[in-house]
Protein backbone atom coordinates (compact mmCIF):
# COMPACT_ATOMS: atom_id res chain seq x y z
CA UNK A 1 0.00 0.00 0.00
CA UNK A 2 1.43 3.78 -0.78
CA UNK A 3 2.38 5.77 1.85
CA UNK A 4 0.63 8.99 1.72
CA UNK A 5 3.18 10.69 3.44
CA UNK A 6 5.84 9.73 1.22
CA UNK A 7 3.55 9.69 -1.80
CA UNK A 8 3.70 13.43 -1.40
CA UNK A 9 7.19 13.97 -1.46
CA UNK A 10 7.73 13.73 -5.14
CA UNK A 11 5.53 17.21 -5.56
CA UNK A 12 7.78 18.64 -2.92
CA UNK A 13 10.32 18.03 -4.26
CA UNK A 14 9.33 19.49 -7.63
CA UNK A 15 8.27 22.65 -5.53
CA UNK A 16 11.63 23.30 -4.56
CA UNK A 17 13.33 21.95 -7.94
CA UNK A 18 10.84 24.90 -9.38
CA UNK A 19 12.05 27.36 -6.59
CA UNK A 20 15.58 27.18 -7.64
CA UNK A 21 16.84 25.12 -5.72
CA UNK A 22 18.70 21.56 -5.62
CA UNK A 23 19.20 18.24 -3.83
CA UNK A 24 23.04 17.99 -3.04
CA UNK A 25 24.63 15.16 -0.57
CA UNK A 26 27.99 16.35 1.27
CA UNK A 27 30.21 14.39 1.83
CA UNK A 28 31.66 15.85 5.74
CA UNK A 29 33.87 12.25 6.26
CA UNK A 30 33.72 8.43 4.94
CA UNK A 31 30.20 7.38 5.53
CA UNK A 32 29.36 10.63 6.91
CA UNK A 33 26.86 12.78 4.59
CA UNK A 34 25.09 15.92 4.96
CA UNK A 35 22.01 16.24 2.58
CA UNK A 36 21.15 19.85 1.72
CA UNK A 37 18.91 21.74 -0.29
CA UNK A 38 21.16 24.37 -1.92
CA UNK A 39 20.82 27.10 -4.60
CA UNK A 40 21.08 25.70 -8.02
CA UNK A 41 24.65 26.62 -9.05
CA UNK A 42 26.14 24.31 -6.68
CA UNK A 43 25.11 21.52 -8.91
CA UNK A 44 27.54 21.19 -11.35
CA UNK A 45 28.37 19.22 -14.12
CA UNK A 46 29.97 16.42 -11.57
CA UNK A 47 26.83 15.29 -10.20
CA UNK A 48 25.29 16.80 -6.46
CA UNK A 49 27.99 14.74 -4.49
CA UNK A 50 30.13 16.92 -2.40
CA UNK A 51 32.86 15.36 -1.33
CA UNK A 52 36.12 16.95 0.90
CA UNK A 53 38.46 16.23 -1.52
CA UNK A 54 36.38 17.46 -4.08
CA UNK A 55 38.23 20.32 -5.77
CA UNK A 56 35.28 22.19 -7.48
CA UNK A 57 34.06 22.48 -3.29
CA UNK A 58 35.40 25.16 -1.22
CA UNK A 59 37.98 25.65 0.66
CA UNK A 60 37.37 23.79 4.06
CA UNK A 61 39.24 23.65 8.15
CA UNK A 62 41.61 27.06 7.85
CA UNK A 63 41.24 27.32 4.11
CA UNK A 64 37.39 28.18 5.40
CA UNK A 65 38.07 30.40 8.22
CA UNK A 66 40.70 32.29 5.17
CA UNK A 67 38.52 32.26 3.10
CA UNK A 68 35.56 34.16 5.65
CA UNK A 69 38.32 36.82 6.20
CA UNK A 70 39.13 37.91 2.73
CA UNK A 71 35.27 38.16 1.81
CA UNK A 72 33.03 41.25 2.67
CA UNK A 73 29.41 39.49 4.95
CA UNK A 74 27.35 37.65 2.89
CA UNK A 75 30.01 35.75 1.07
CA UNK A 76 30.59 37.92 -1.55
CA UNK A 77 33.94 39.32 -3.10
CA UNK A 78 32.93 42.50 -3.80
CA UNK A 79 30.02 44.91 -4.10
CA UNK A 80 29.97 44.95 -7.54
CA UNK A 81 30.17 41.71 -8.30
CA UNK A 82 26.58 39.92 -9.32
CA UNK A 83 24.89 36.73 -10.16
CA UNK A 84 23.65 34.04 -7.11
CA UNK A 85 26.60 34.72 -5.08
CA UNK A 86 25.38 38.21 -4.61
CA UNK A 87 22.73 37.06 -2.80
CA UNK A 88 22.86 37.07 0.91
CA UNK A 89 23.08 33.42 2.36
CA UNK A 90 19.75 31.78 4.65
CA UNK A 91 20.03 28.62 6.55
CA UNK A 92 16.71 27.01 7.43
CA UNK A 93 17.14 24.22 10.11
CA UNK A 94 14.19 21.63 10.86
CA UNK A 95 13.03 20.33 14.31
CA UNK A 96 12.71 16.95 15.61
CA UNK A 97 9.72 15.62 14.10
CA UNK A 98 10.78 15.80 10.00
CA UNK A 99 12.84 16.76 7.62
CA UNK A 100 13.85 19.59 6.42
CA UNK A 101 11.93 20.52 3.33
CA UNK A 102 9.06 19.24 4.78
CA UNK A 103 9.42 20.99 7.76
CA UNK A 104 9.72 24.84 5.83
CA UNK A 105 7.74 23.63 3.03
CA UNK A 106 5.21 26.99 3.26
CA UNK A 107 8.26 29.25 3.83
CA UNK A 108 11.34 28.66 1.83
CA UNK A 109 9.54 30.38 -1.55
CA UNK A 110 9.27 33.40 -0.44
CA UNK A 111 13.36 34.01 0.54
CA UNK A 112 14.43 32.53 -2.68
CA UNK A 113 14.00 35.55 -5.52
CA UNK A 114 16.17 37.64 -2.27
CA UNK A 115 18.44 35.01 -0.76
CA UNK A 116 20.80 31.91 -1.17
CA UNK A 117 19.05 29.40 0.90
CA UNK A 118 20.29 26.16 2.22
CA UNK A 119 18.05 23.27 4.02
CA UNK A 120 20.29 20.86 5.47
CA UNK A 121 18.64 17.65 6.97
CA UNK A 122 20.39 16.94 10.61
CA UNK A 123 22.36 13.51 11.07
CA UNK A 124 20.08 10.93 11.31
CA UNK A 125 16.78 13.08 9.55
CA UNK A 126 15.74 12.76 6.06
CA UNK A 127 18.42 11.53 4.11
CA UNK A 128 21.80 12.33 5.88
CA UNK A 129 23.45 9.51 6.46
CA UNK A 130 24.40 7.86 9.70
CA UNK A 131 27.73 8.83 11.50
CA UNK A 132 30.32 6.32 13.26
CA UNK A 133 31.08 9.09 15.88
CA UNK A 134 29.53 8.42 19.50
CA UNK A 135 28.83 12.13 20.07
CA UNK A 136 25.02 12.93 20.20
CA UNK A 137 24.98 16.47 21.39
CA UNK A 138 23.82 19.82 19.60
CA UNK A 139 27.18 20.66 19.52
CA UNK A 140 27.95 17.84 16.98
CA UNK A 141 25.05 18.85 15.05
CA UNK A 142 26.30 22.39 14.77
CA UNK A 143 29.39 21.41 13.39
CA UNK A 144 28.18 19.23 10.83
CA UNK A 145 26.36 22.09 9.73
CA UNK A 146 29.12 24.54 9.82
CA UNK A 147 30.93 21.79 7.82
CA UNK A 148 28.71 21.18 5.18
CA UNK A 149 28.19 25.02 4.49
CA UNK A 150 32.11 25.18 4.53
CA UNK A 151 31.89 22.51 1.78
CA UNK A 152 29.48 24.30 -0.01
CA UNK A 153 31.26 27.62 0.30
CA UNK A 154 29.26 29.59 2.73
CA UNK A 155 31.41 31.99 4.60
CA UNK A 156 28.52 33.99 6.43
CA UNK A 157 24.89 33.44 7.04
CA UNK A 158 21.59 34.10 8.36
CA UNK A 159 20.21 31.23 10.73
CA UNK A 160 16.20 30.17 10.59
CA UNK A 161 16.21 27.62 13.39
CA UNK A 162 12.78 26.07 14.94
CA UNK A 163 12.81 23.76 17.89
CA UNK A 164 15.78 21.32 17.88
CA UNK A 165 17.03 23.26 15.20
CA UNK A 166 17.16 26.26 17.00
CA UNK A 167 19.07 24.66 19.53
CA UNK A 168 21.44 23.65 16.94
CA UNK A 169 20.95 27.35 15.58
CA UNK A 170 21.98 29.11 19.37
CA UNK A 171 25.07 26.10 19.44
CA UNK A 172 26.32 26.82 15.87
CA UNK A 173 25.86 30.98 16.36
CA UNK A 174 27.94 30.59 19.69
CA UNK A 175 30.77 28.82 18.28
CA UNK A 176 31.16 30.52 14.70
CA UNK A 177 30.16 34.05 14.97
CA UNK A 178 32.07 34.54 11.99
CA UNK A 179 29.98 32.41 10.20
CA UNK A 180 26.55 33.33 11.93
CA UNK A 181 25.55 37.01 11.31
CA UNK A 182 21.90 36.86 12.86
CA UNK A 183 19.80 34.29 14.02
CA UNK A 184 16.13 33.67 13.65
CA UNK A 185 14.56 31.14 16.20
CA UNK A 186 11.31 29.87 17.13
CA UNK A 187 9.67 27.26 19.46
CA UNK A 188 13.45 26.76 21.13
CA UNK A 189 15.36 27.36 24.28
CA UNK A 190 19.39 28.10 23.97
CA UNK A 191 19.72 24.87 26.21
CA UNK A 192 17.33 22.32 26.94
CA UNK A 193 18.59 22.12 30.99
CA UNK A 194 16.89 19.37 33.19
CA UNK A 195 15.13 22.23 34.85
CA UNK A 196 13.04 23.72 31.58
CA UNK A 197 12.63 19.66 30.55
CA UNK A 198 11.10 18.39 33.78
CA UNK A 199 8.64 21.28 34.13
CA UNK A 200 8.19 21.39 30.53
CA UNK A 201 6.78 17.39 30.70
CA UNK A 202 5.03 17.58 33.96
CA UNK A 203 2.46 20.87 32.23
CA UNK A 204 2.17 18.73 29.61
CA UNK A 205 1.50 15.31 31.21
CA UNK A 206 4.63 13.24 29.22
CA UNK A 207 6.41 11.33 31.24
CA UNK A 208 9.67 12.03 28.85
CA UNK A 209 10.72 13.76 26.28
CA UNK A 210 11.24 10.62 24.21
CA UNK A 211 7.74 9.46 24.80
CA UNK A 212 6.65 12.78 23.61
CA UNK A 213 8.90 13.73 20.22
CA UNK A 214 9.35 9.77 19.28
CA UNK A 215 6.01 8.31 19.75
CA UNK A 216 5.21 4.70 18.73
CA UNK A 217 1.61 4.56 18.33
CA UNK A 218 -1.22 6.23 16.50
CA UNK A 219 -2.32 8.03 20.06
CA UNK A 220 1.23 8.98 20.96
CA UNK A 221 1.23 11.03 17.64
CA UNK A 222 -2.19 12.34 18.29
CA UNK A 223 -0.84 13.88 21.20
CA UNK A 224 1.90 15.29 19.75
CA UNK A 225 0.06 17.13 17.28
CA UNK A 226 -2.43 18.41 19.36
CA UNK A 227 -0.11 19.85 21.78
CA UNK A 228 2.24 21.12 18.60
CA UNK A 229 -0.67 23.22 17.28
CA UNK A 230 -3.10 25.47 18.49
CA UNK A 231 -5.94 24.50 15.79
CA UNK A 232 -7.72 21.42 16.16
CA UNK A 233 -6.51 19.43 12.60
CA UNK A 234 -8.04 16.35 11.30
CA UNK A 235 -7.05 13.49 9.95
CA UNK A 236 -7.35 9.99 8.95
CA UNK A 237 -5.91 7.51 10.89
CA UNK A 238 -4.00 6.04 8.04
CA UNK A 239 -2.23 9.31 7.54
CA UNK A 240 -0.91 9.21 11.10
CA UNK A 241 0.19 5.46 10.86
CA UNK A 242 1.58 6.91 7.08
CA UNK A 243 3.62 9.54 9.23
CA UNK A 244 4.99 7.41 11.72
CA UNK A 245 6.38 5.23 8.90
CA UNK A 246 7.93 7.83 7.28
CA UNK A 247 9.27 10.43 9.44
CA UNK A 248 10.24 8.82 12.47
CA UNK A 249 13.26 6.45 10.86
CA UNK A 250 16.23 5.96 12.82
CA UNK A 251 14.72 5.56 16.16
CA UNK A 252 17.52 4.48 18.12
CA UNK A 253 19.99 7.48 16.71
CA UNK A 254 17.33 10.16 17.60
CA UNK A 255 16.62 8.67 21.13
CA UNK A 256 20.07 9.37 21.55
CA UNK A 257 20.23 12.69 20.52
CA UNK A 258 17.17 13.27 22.58
CA UNK A 259 19.69 12.09 25.85
CA UNK A 260 22.43 13.92 24.61
CA UNK A 261 20.05 17.50 24.25
CA UNK A 262 19.92 16.84 27.69
CA UNK A 263 23.02 15.43 28.64
CA UNK A 264 24.76 18.17 27.14
CA UNK A 265 23.12 21.49 29.15
CA UNK A 266 23.59 19.49 32.59
CA UNK A 267 25.33 22.76 33.66
CA UNK A 268 24.57 25.18 30.71
CA UNK A 269 24.85 29.06 31.27
CA UNK A 270 23.77 31.25 29.33
CA UNK A 271 25.99 32.34 27.01
CA UNK A 272 26.85 35.83 25.04
CA UNK A 273 25.87 36.41 21.56
CA UNK A 274 27.22 38.53 19.57
CA UNK A 275 24.51 38.52 16.51
CA UNK A 276 21.32 39.87 16.57
CA UNK A 277 18.34 37.76 17.33
CA UNK A 278 14.64 37.36 16.68
CA UNK A 279 12.61 35.15 19.10
CA UNK A 280 9.00 34.84 16.49
CA UNK A 281 6.98 33.38 18.68
CA UNK A 282 3.70 31.56 18.60
CA UNK A 283 1.49 33.08 21.65
CA UNK A 284 -0.02 29.43 21.91
CA UNK A 285 2.63 27.13 22.31
CA UNK A 286 2.19 24.52 24.72
CA UNK A 287 5.59 22.91 24.39
CA UNK A 288 7.66 26.25 25.18
CA UNK A 289 5.07 29.23 25.96
CA UNK A 290 5.76 32.70 25.50
CA UNK A 291 6.42 33.36 29.10
CA UNK A 292 9.77 31.14 28.83
CA UNK A 293 10.36 33.58 25.84
CA UNK A 294 10.09 36.63 27.33
CA UNK A 295 12.20 35.67 29.95
CA UNK A 296 14.76 34.31 27.43
CA UNK A 297 14.21 38.10 25.25
CA UNK A 298 15.73 39.13 28.91
CA UNK A 299 18.58 37.16 29.66
CA UNK A 300 19.66 37.39 25.80
CA UNK A 301 19.97 41.30 26.40
CA UNK A 302 19.17 44.15 23.81
CA UNK A 303 20.56 42.56 20.76
CA UNK A 304 17.50 39.96 20.87
CA UNK A 305 13.76 40.83 19.90
CA UNK A 306 10.23 38.92 20.59
CA UNK A 307 7.74 38.77 18.22
CA UNK A 308 4.40 36.78 19.20
CA UNK A 309 1.90 35.33 16.54
CA UNK A 310 -1.66 34.93 17.98
CA UNK A 311 -3.45 32.06 17.47
CA UNK A 312 -0.36 30.00 16.80
CA UNK A 313 1.02 27.43 18.14
CA UNK A 314 4.73 25.39 18.43
CA UNK A 315 3.96 24.48 15.07
CA UNK A 316 3.55 28.14 13.84
CA UNK A 317 5.30 28.16 10.86
CA UNK A 318 3.07 25.43 9.28
CA UNK A 319 -0.57 26.99 11.41
CA UNK A 320 0.33 30.67 9.89
CA UNK A 321 2.73 30.72 7.03
CA UNK A 322 2.50 34.08 6.11
CA UNK A 323 2.47 35.37 9.68
CA UNK A 324 5.99 33.62 10.46
CA UNK A 325 7.25 34.44 6.98
CA UNK A 326 6.52 38.80 6.93
CA UNK A 327 8.01 38.44 10.54
CA UNK A 328 11.06 36.55 9.26
CA UNK A 329 11.30 38.90 6.17
CA UNK A 330 11.17 41.73 7.92
CA UNK A 331 13.92 40.87 10.59
CA UNK A 332 16.43 39.19 7.44
CA UNK A 333 15.67 42.86 5.66
CA UNK A 334 16.66 44.90 8.62
CA UNK A 335 19.62 42.73 9.19
CA UNK A 336 21.14 43.26 5.66
CA UNK A 337 19.89 46.88 5.78
CA UNK A 338 21.80 47.63 8.77
CA UNK A 339 24.84 45.78 7.22
CA UNK A 340 24.66 47.69 3.85
CA UNK A 341 24.64 50.87 5.63
CA UNK A 342 27.48 49.71 7.91
CA UNK A 343 29.60 49.29 4.96
CA UNK A 344 28.76 51.91 2.27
Amino acid sequence: MVNLIEAQKPLLTGMMRLAGLRPIDVELEPGTTMHVWAPKHHAGKKGTTISPHDASAAATGGDAAAAAAKKPPGGRRGSRRKGPEAKPNVVLIHGFAAEGNVTFQFNFGVLVSRYNVYIPDLLFFGKSSRTDSADRSPEFQARCVAAALARLGVARCDVVGFSYGGMVAFKLAEARPDLVRSLAVSGSVVAMTDAVNRETMERLGAGSSAELLMPETLQGLKALFSVSMYRKMWFPDRMYKDYLKAMFTNRKERLELLQGLLDSNMDAKMPTFQQKIMLIWGEEDKLFDIELAKKMKEQLGEKCYLQGIPKAGHLLHLERPCAYNRQLGKFLAHVNSQETQATS
